[in-house]
Formats: C-alpha cells, sequence, structure tokens
C-alpha cells in the first residue's frame, strides 16, 4: 500500500522514484494504474494540483460517451479494450478496474441516435429506443442518420478514482493538493495550504529525483513542458462549456445528436456537448456572449451553435437550457487536442513523456494510458 499526502500536515521526505506522474486526471490515473499492474516492484509518484478527481478539469463535468460509431477501423481493438474496463469485462490482470460501485454513476447502455438535416441514403429508420422526451426535436427537419445500440454512458470521474486507488493499492504514493513542473532530472514540488483568510499558498518546496516523469497535465501539458523543458510540441487546446438542458430523462434515454451537438443525458436532463471548431489562442480567456443584448454566460461561439440548432431542437429555445449571466454560471473547462485528434503518448527527452486524452479519451484514452505503461521502461 503507498501513502497518501493529502495535505500539508503530512510530512514528505523527498526520495528518488522510478516514476513520476504528473497529473492525476483519467490519463494519468490510468497510466499509473497501468504502470504498478505491469511493474509491481515500481517506485511511483503521482500528482495532482487539486483533489481526486481533479475537480478543474473536464472529467467531471460531462458523462462518459463510449461509441462504435466513432471509430476507425484501426482504432477498434484500442477502443474494445477501453469499453471492457469500463463496464468492467476486464479480468484484474488484464487491467481490470471492477464495474461502477453501488455509490457512483452506473455505466447504462443508452444508444446513440445521430439526427441529420435531410434524408440520407443508408440512414436508419427511427429506433425504438429507450424513453424519449417530448418536444426535445422537431422531427419535421431531422431525419434519423446513423444508430448504434451499444452505445453507452458511464462517469469518467468514477473510472479515475478507481485507478488511483488501484495504483495506490499496488504501493504508489498519491500526493494532492501539489503544483509540480518537470525539471531536467525529475520533478519540483510546491505543496500547497490555505491561510486563515482562504489564501492559497505555498507551503514548501521539494526537488524529487526520477528515472522517468510522465507529465499528464491535460490541457495544461504542452504549455508545461514548453515552458519548463523547451520541448515544443504542436498540440493545442479549446474551452468547452457544457450548458444543462432540464428536460427529463431517465436511464433509458438514449444519446442524442443534431446539429453538431450532442445531448448526453445526466442526472434527470441532459448536458448539451458542443463541437470543437477551432483551437483557442494563446492568452484567451473565456467570456460570455449577448442573447438580444442580454448578457449572459454561454461564451459567444458556443452561443452561435445553440442557435443554429434551435428550430431543429427546439428545446433549446426554452427555459430549460441554463445560459446563466456569467461564465462562471456555466460548466466549463480547457480541453486537450493532441496532434491528429487521438489521444497519444509522446516523447519528449530520455526522462520525459507526454500524454494526452482530449476529447477522444472517452474511446481510447485507456487503451492509450496502457500503451505508454507496457513501453515506459524507468
Amino acid at each position: 500500500m503507498g501513502q497518501v499526502y493529502a495535505h500539508v500536515g503530512q510530512k514528505f521526505g523527498p526520495r528518488r522514484y522510478d516514476v513520476v506522474v504528473l497529473g492525476a486526471g483519467r490519463m494519468g490515473a490510468l497510466a499509473a494504474h497501468f504502470l504498478m499492474l505491469a511493474r509491481p516492484q515500481l517506485n511511483l509518484l503521482l500528482l495532482d494540483r487539486g483533489g481526486l478527481p481533479n475537480e478543474e478539469g473536464a472529467t467531471i463535468l460531462s458523462p462518459g460517451l463510449w461509441t462504435a460509431l466513432d471509430v476507425p477501423p484501426e482504432r477498434l481493438e484500442a477502443a474494445e479494450f477501453s469499453r471492457r474496463l469500463i463496464v468492467g469485462d476486464l479480468v484484474t490482470e488484464e487491467g481490470g478496474l471492477g464495474p461502477a460501485g453501488p455509490h457512483e454513476a452506473p455505466t447504462l447502455r443508452r444508444g446513440l441516435i445521430e439526427w441529420g438535416p435531410e434524408e440520407q441514403a443508408g440512414g436508419v429508420p427511427t429506433p425504438e429506443v429507450g424513453e424519449w422526451p417530448p418536444g426535445l426535436l422537431d422531427p419535421a427537419q431531422l431525419f434519423p442518420a446513423r444508430f448504434d445500440p451499444q452505445a453507452l454512458t458511464y462517469s469518467a470521474a468514477a473510472l479515475t478514482t478507481r485507478a488511483a486507488q488501484s495504483a495506490v493499492r499496488a504501493g504508489a504514493d498519491l500526493m494532492l493538493n501539489v503544483e509540480a513542473w518537470p525539471t531536467p532530472t525529475g520533478v519540483r514540488l510546491h505543496r500547497l495550504s490555505v491561510t486563515n483568510t482562504h489564501e492559497v499558498v505555498v507551503h514548501e518546496t521539494h526537488d524529487v529525483e526520477a528515472g522517468q516523469v510522465v507529465v499528464a497535465a491535460g490541457a495544461e501539458g504542452p504549455g508545461l513542458v514548453e515552458q519548463a523543458l523547451g520541448a515544443v510540441t504542436h498540440h493545442a487546446r479549446a474551452y468547452r462549456q457544457l450548458p444543462r438542458l432540464n428536460v427529463p430523462t431517465g436511464e433509458r434515454t438514449p444519446v442524442v445528436r443534431a446539429c453538431g451537438l450532442t445531448l448526453r443525458p445526466q442526472a434527470g436532463g441532459f448536458t448539451v456537448v458542443p463541437g470543437i471548431h477551432h483551437r483557442d489562442p494563446h492568452g484567451y480567456q473565456p467570456t460570455g456572449g449577448r442573447l438580444s443584448g442580454v448578457p449572459v454566460g454561454v461564451r459567444r461561439e458556443t452561443l452561435q451553435d445553440l442557435l443554429a440548432a434551435m428550430e431543429a431542437v427546439p428545446a433549446l429555445g426554452t427555459a430549460a437550457l441554463e445560459l446563466g449571466r456569467s461564465v462562471g454560471d456555466v460548466p466549463g473547462a480547457w480541453l486537450a487536442l493532441p496532434e491528429g485528434g487521438w489521444p497519444l503518448h509522446q516523447p519528449l527527452t530520455e526522462r520525459h513523456w507526454l500524454l494526452l486524452g482530449g476529447e477522444r479519451a472517452d474511446l481510447v484514452g485507456p487503451a492509450a494510458a496502457r500503451a505508454l505503461a507496457l513501453g515506459l521502461t524507468p
């Protein structure tokens, strides 16, 4: 069993680690899990600036979605491995983490239907799926294009937590509430504390030597390695907001795609997931837009997507859509955009690696983390 350093009251004596994983989001936690499975004798340290799972990332904001519709043939094996991990079909020796627990959001096979603006050759008949919310779509403007009855939603946050717990049970150390930067010989740690006036301060600083460092810091990862190591990459990031649509849903409500939006059932309503049109430039700060001259919390780019979809998805034009009054009212997070669009691991130096998930981490992220673990030699 490894040591968990949750706060600065737990004394930390720096020592050399075989591997340090910087970032305990989904990709970092899974990498730590698979590394400890492959090499149980590793001295491994898993770090995160927040809690577990990381509340500042995109992991907990939207239900994970797995669907074969989005997977090209060359990635089907990786996607199937990820699906088996998500639903709990993998045995422990393969890296299985078991199914969702009784107190976690369940993994549900909902099916996914994708609607198009016009009837397409080879389109599917309107499937008899689940509980269809009345008034959600205008059938006269949309036609069913594709249907995946095996599509499922799951809690990426719960998967992340189980992966980190597995790594700790296997002997990895976990440190939370710590800022970290890669250095030429390992990582530098700033352990954080909170004053009586609720100010976050650096309590202590440590330099930790490591044989290998995996930077799995999500959308911040590419900028972090460029700043700390001078390693220039071609990856990008974008800020994605996830408005809430309070149309009643149940456990049998399917996932819906229409007009470039994905409506994922969650907690009795829908999480609205817009598409990513472009990268956001360095230094961009999200700001809300205006609807009929009134400030709202949804950024202009997302608001345009919602307005364009309102005729075909009339529920978006009702009070069921939460637009907020400022950016802080609408859940959102930076999303990594790996070069090529798919999760990857990339060597930076003989000692440092970059691990990125991004938009398609739901589909093949676990397989990418496992591939890094099997290929890394501390």
